[in-house]
């Protein structure tokens, strides 16, 4: 293929799609872009065949521009990681943090070092260097994990901060290495020397991180630079730290855009949430595209010289190397068991290790070390055996060792009224996990009396991150009676849950059409298919309408349902399996054999003795079941 503009076309599909079909069936998205560059490059050839001289395919492809476009990637992605890692986070963690950096890194080092070297059989040069790279967990595997899995807040906090703060170090340790094996060995430098310019444009370069950081932060804080002008320049920012640095020391780059990262993550910057989104965009992007064209660019040659010691190294790699790294270099730092176990066996590679693996390969044989060529087969090796691992393992055994919700997706209701605390109530006897959420003690008083779990403050404050667990829950119903509170809210937690979970009520009752109303893109979802207002809410639960919940069957489909529910019955949700189906103007819901509905309806009138001598008789067991909600103040029955 000759053609860039239809590779580039080929790569957005296979990534972008990989993406996708992970989301839908939530697998680890970097397994199904392996496979699809696999099959893209070494498999079926899409993208050529090797070059004349050799060169993989990708590379034959993109020419000079192939190193640059993976660096770029690289810089971006770890820069990206960086702005994710906020020091509030590390409330009690602080010690644990610092000891899988450090000694955790010195330890992984020697340890996958002695591996290489013993069960590969590589030079210890190259097995030094590539000791180095394989202490990189990385952003790009293991933040998506932690979304797939959701992990208590603790956990997560450490897997997050090692794997994107090991990024860049790995990388240097890897510099330093090949500093020594090509000075070194030359006799140019002393290994004093070496490791002082290699410390000295290692400080630099997180100063200049740190300082472009600082810069960027305040002219965005006093308004040098318009909003619409932020994320270009803040990415024209990342590029020239990332290539300042490079100049200074090769790699150092690494160091300088994560430092970069970091400051800006911590400057509290306003609009600090509308940068995060927008890098993730690209990250998004640049994560799909890099993988698919470094597997693309594997041939099958690359895999020839490998053996079964292959699979006796990812085993002591898997099995020793890192728990028992983690277990050393954790001891005294106050960490429960549960936490050094998980956090043991969760360490996939990813972007980042790759991407090193094929630069240092390539320079390590031009330097005559032949067994340098098997640096980019083994990273790549050791990227599918703990992505596919640790990906389909993370979720059980952290739900096992109790460090993850082992409840279905619950809900958040921020906002309460009777109304709401009666809907939260009913999503109890459901079994579904609830919480209702509001800044006024006095209105939560009725949930605290039904037994509902509430949450007293702000949902919008900085402080409800670190106590609220938001990965307990995977749909937001803003319910409260201010609109623009609602909007504020499902606009802060879109990027968390998403907007097709996030529901909003219509509070004044005014449509889309109505120019006084809020914008639609600050809302989510209208709650209900009729879109009735809080007020109206309020309104019928005061006439005394009840919740009445109904299971769907052969001997009483939906068609029966509808029939005999009357048309003032209102829809609030569906419960189809595992699932979570609200109602809403935008996706309307219709309940098939199986389902369990959720509806709101008017108070049935007062029944006969007959009646209710022919209801407790069983003559209509597939009627629905109807409950009444307690009036606000009273405790729910048992």
């Amino acid at each position: 293929m000759d053609n860039l503009v239809l590779a580039f076309a080929l790569i957005g599909v296979l990534g972008i799609g990989a993406q996708w079909l992970a989301w839908r069936f939530n697998l680890p998205a970097i397994v199904l872009m392996a496979i699809a560059g696999v099959v893209a490059g070494p498999v079926l050839g899409i993208f050529g065949p090797p070059g004349a001289d050799g060169q993989p395919p990708m590379e034959a492809l993109f020419g000079e521009f192939y190193q640059p476009l993976i660096a770029i990637a690289v810089a971006v992605i770890l820069f990206e990681g960086g702005l994710q890692l906020n020091f509030s986070e590390l409330r009690g963690l602080t010690r644990g943090v610092g000891r899988l950096v450090f000694p955790g890194v010195a330890i992984a080092w020697g340890l996958g070092a002695g591996a290489a070297y013993y069960i590969i059989g590589l030079s210890w040069q190259v097995a030094l260097l590539f000791g180095g790279i394989m202490v990189v967990t990385g952003p790009t595997v293991i933040i998506p994990l932690l979304r797939q899995s959701k992990l208590n807040a603790r956990p997560a906090t450490l897997l997050k901060w090692e794997g994107i703060v090991n990024d860049p170090i790995g990388a240097l340790l890897a510099v330093l290495v090949y500093e020594f094996i090509i000075f070194g060995n030359g006799g140019h430098a002393s290994p004093g020397e070496i490791i002082g310019s290699i410390v000295m444009a290692s400080a630099l370069a997180g100063g200049l991180g740190f300082a472009i950081g600082r810069l960027a932060a305040s002219s965005f804080r006093r308004g040098w630079v318009p909003e619409y002008l932020k994320p270009p320049v803040l990415l024209a920012l990342v590029l020239v730290c990332f290539e300042t640095a490079n100049l200074l020391q090769h790699e150092a780059g690494l160091l300088a855009v994560t430092a970069m990262g970091v400051t800006m993550a911590n400057a509290r910057i306003a609009s600090i949430n509308e940068l995060r989104l927008f890098k993730e965009n690209i990250v998004v992007i640049l994560v799909s595209g890099v993988f698919i064209i470094l597997t693309a660019n594997l041939t099958f040659e690359s895999f020839r010289d490998l053996d079964w010691s292959v699979v006796w190294y990812l085993t002591a790699m898997l099995f020793i190397v890192r728990p028992l790294t983690v277990f050393i270099s954790t001891i005294g730092a106050g960490l429960p068991w549960r936490e050094r176990l998980l956090v043991g066996w969760i360490a996939p590679r990813g972007v980042v290790a790759v991407a090193v693996s094929s630069f240092f390969g390539a320079a390590l044989v031009t330097a005559g070390f032949a067994d340098g060529d098997k640096l980019i087969p083994l990273s790549f090796a050791m990227v599918f055996v703990t992505v596919v691992a640790h990906g389909f393992t993370i979720g059980p055994l952290a739900k096992a060792l109790g460090l993850a919700s082992r409840e279905r997706p619950g809900v958040l209701i921020a906002g309460a009224s009777p109304w709401s605390v009666a809907l939260a109530a009913k999503l109890q006897e459901l079994e579904i996990p609830v919480m209702v959420a509001d800044a006024s003690w006095r209105r939560l008083q009725p949930a605290r009396l039904a037994d509902v779990p509430t949450y007293y403050g702000e949902i919008l404050s900085e402080v409800t991150e670190h106590h609220l667990d938001l990965n307990r829950y995977g749909y937001l119903l803003a319910l409260s009676g201010n609109e623009a509170h609602n909007a504020l809210v499902s606009t802060d937690l879109a990027p968390e849950l998403g907007r097709a979970a996030i529901y909003q009520v219509n509070a004044r009752g005014k449509d889309e059409e109505d120019r006084q109303a809020l914008s639609y893109t600050l809302q989510g979802r209208t709650f209900l298919h009729s879109g009735a207002p809080l007020d109206e809410l309020l309104r019928r639960h005061y006439q005394g309408w009840i919740y009445q919940r109904t299971r769907l069957s052969e001997e009483y489909p939906p068609e029966q349902y509808k029939e005999e529910a009357g048309p003032d019955h209102e829809i609030v949700l569906i419960v189809r399996k595992d699932a979570i189906l609200f109602a809403s103007q935008e996706a309307p819901v219709e309940p098939v054999i199986g389902d369990t509905v959720l509806a709101y309806i008017p108070k049935p009138p007062e029944q006969t003795p007959e009646q209710k001598s022919e209801q407790k008789s069983g003559q209509k067991p597939d009627a629905s079941e109807s409950v009444e909600t307690p009036p606000p103040g009273e405790p729910s029955p048992s």
